[in-house]
């Protein structure tokens, strides 16, 4: 026995209506007949009744499915499939309708006829209980809208929709076959400025998707359940519906029951920054190290979310929020992800030994390490490969660079030092990102200099800056000499700037000389020149010595070893005070 329940927005109608609209189960069409003249009438009444928009779900056998209940405005369009295949149309058709009496089909009826593949979309106007006007649409090849204008409601074609819905069924879905599927269509929705917004769209755009559409509301306090207020929501999903989008993004992070309730109502993906950011890591990682980094940030995300995923969460959806090396593992349990986390970061710790013994190794080379910095997609690495002739990958991309690249840069008469390219910095840049990423970023922390690279063609740089300023902050990075750098010069002189910072382009060469000589007074200014006497009672820390400097010189005497070395001024009272030595300074 079919089911008798009537759906949606039921609140405030008797329960004697709700029954009547419970007969319209009962309803039988013929196989050729689109919809009678009895059944259009009945909705029309219902309609004035209630002042809701009513909608009706007949398959091609003539029977009600679905009987759904809206608003004044509008009702919910369900993906009521009779078919597995998605592409193909679902063999139902949807009649609903208009309260204010227009006949006339809407753009998100439309979107919904595309989306959802209907065999046909109705819209009855009715006016004081009565029907005035019917339009209907149908699906031609490659999903192209075929719609007449709107016809009295008594004088419906019958036989002409119902072959129309017959010649839709041979060539909706067919061409699917042969057809990759094009970009995720992404509705953005922001509840901070327009400038972060614009990022995250910049954002979308770098994970392979097409923005359609942004949206800002700005609260003083998220809701706890939505993020945004419910009529906010529920106006997002008509637009969301009426652009055919994909996937909405929200800019802040969402809770797991945030996520999955905006996914109940908006019927499409919802991912958050968070989730997108880490789709980009998962794209571009391409060491080892990288994709355990990015798997390990993946997984800790969404450890503490698995009860809000739905549509993310499914393998068949694909697309953002769903790749990377950690994509299939989201589905298992918390303790398999635990499991899997512990595993992860014993691999990251023995890479992190091998990264320490390099390390040690400069260090024990006497060769300084200068640290590239700075905001994603500010030149970093075009710097780098201006300044030692690499090639780094660059691209005109947020985040191209997710490991450290190191290269050594000599100069006749000048200090040889490593140079290194890091990771760049956003703003909201997801914790399990920092503290996955923090093996890498550490090249920041335990670098001589850092060198502070701003985007000069950005209008948003002075931002940019405070952001990498307090990511720094956050990692500890706090004692180094700071160098800024204000790139991209070749493209007009930046609207803001930073006192005391070198202006470059990374791209002509421009200031390239000036940042050379900045750093090369930046490591002289480090060291001072001692000499150390060390008796040969104390012998045993000649090592410990030469790990602290740079030796030039060394004089034996019946005593000891006088040793002329570089080291840094703080290591001069160490010297003393710890070692207990004698220090001359030169």
């Amino acid at each position: 026995m079919r089911k008798q329940e009537v759906h949606g927005n039921l609140e405030g109608i008797r329960d004697s209506v709700i029954a009547q609209l419970g007969m319209l189960y009962e309803a039988e069409l013929d196989e050729d007949q689109f919809l009678s003249h009895d059944l259009c009438r009945f909705l029309a009444q219902m309609t004035g009744v209630i002042r809701r928009e009513i909608a009706v779900y007949i398959t091609r056998d003539g029977d009600i499915v679905e009987v759904m209940v809206g608003t004044d405005r509008d009702v919910e369009l369900r993906d009521y499939r009779l078919r597995r295949n998605a592409d193909r149309l679902s063999g139902v058709r949807c009649v609903h309708t208009h309260p204010n009496g227009d006949g006339h089909l809407s753009e998100v009826d439309l979107s919904a006829l595309r989306g959802f593949r209907y065999d046909a979309m109705t819209a009855i106007g009715a006016r004081d209980g009565e029907p005035t006007f019917i339009q209907t649409a149908f699906l031609g090849s490659g999903l192209e809208i075929l719609m007449d204008e709107p016809v009295r409601w008594y004088r419906i074609p019958d036989q002409k929709w119902m072959h129309q819905i017959l010649e839709s069924d041979r060539v909706v879905g067919r061409e699917a076959q042969n057809t990759e599927k094009g970009p995720e269509r992404a509705v953005l929705m922001g509840v901070e400025s327009e400038e972060s917004l614009a990022e995250l769209g910049r954002l979308a755009e770098t994970a392979g998707a097409q923005v359609v559409a942004a949206f800002l509301q700005k609260r003083d306090k998220p809701d706890s359940a939505l993020m945004i207020g419910k009529g906010r929501v529920e106006e997002l999903m008509r637009q969301c519906q009426a652009l055919e989008a994909d996937v909405c993004i929200f800019d802040d992070e969402l809770t797991g029951i945030q996520a999955r309730n905006l996914e109940d109502i908006l019927r499409v993906k919802v991912i958050d920054r968070t989730t997108l950011i880490l789709d980009i890591f998962a794209q571009r990682a391409s060491s080892a190290e990288g994709k355990l980094q990015v798997e390990l940030a993946q997984l800790n995300y969404q450890s503490t979310r698995l009860i809000g995923q739905g549509l993310v969460l499914s393998r068949l959806a694909g697309g953002i929020g769903t790749r990377g090396p950690g994509e299939t593992k989201l589905e298992m349990n918390r303790r398999r992800i635990r499991a899997r986390m512990n595993e992860l970061e014993n691999r990251l710790a023995e890479l992190e030994k091998q990264r320490g013994i390099r390390r040690k190794n400069r260090i024990r080379n006497e060769i300084p390490v200068v640290a590239l910095v700075g905001y994603t997609n500010a030149g970093k690495s075009t710097l780098l490969n201006r300044m030692t002739g690499a090639d780094v990958y660059v691209e005109d991309q947020l985040f191209a660079t997710l490991d450290a690249v190191g290269r050594r840069v000599e100069d006749t008469g000048a200090v040889t030092f490593i140079l290194v390219d890091t990771v760049g910095f956003i703003r909201k840049l997801p914790h399990t990102l920092v503290n996955a990423f923090r093996s890498t970023l550490e090249e920041a922390v335990l670098a001589d200099i850092l060198v502070l690279v701003h985007d000069g063609s950005s209008p948003d740089m002075l931002r940019q800056r405070d952001t990498v300023l307090s990511v720094l902050d956050e990692l500890g990075a706090v004692h180094q000499p700071r160098i800024e750098v204000i790139s991209k010069c070749d493209l007009g002189a930046p609207a803001e700037t930073v006192r005391d910072a070198v202006l470059i382009s990374g791209k002509t060469g421009e200031g390239l000389d000036a940042l050379k000589q900045r750093i090369q007074n930046c490591l002289h200014e480090q060291v001072v020149s001692i000499r150390v006497f060390l008796p040969f009672e104390r012998y045993h820390l000649n090592h410990t010595l030469r790990q602290m400097g740079k030796i030039q010189d060394e004089q034996h005497t019946d005593e000891g070893t006088w040793l002329t070395m570089e080291v840094v001024p703080s290591d001069v009272e160490t010297i003393e005070k710890k070692l207990s030595l004698r220090v001359e300074l030169k």
